[in-house]
């Protein structure tokens, strides 16, 4: 998955206000406690980080 197609299902998700913040801020313990952000920088594979972003914030199977 390509990181633009990754930023636009967040924005969808999230909205355009809200999806760069919970990237941001939001720690998951399925990311190895990283944020998005700091996932993605690791060298997390965004399809990897949108399907636990998926799992951890229950996002409806339509949307994935």
């Amino acid at each position: 998955m390509r990181l633009t197609v990754f930023w636009e299902r967040m924005t969808d998700h999230f909205g355009p206000g809200y999806a760069d913040t919970f990237a941001h801020d939001h720690v998951m313990a399925e990311l190895g406690g990283r944020t998005v952000h700091e996932a993605l920088d690791a060298g997390w594979d965004a399809k990897d980080v949108w399907r636990v972003v998926c799992t951890v914030m229950n996002v409806p199977r339509e949307q994935r």
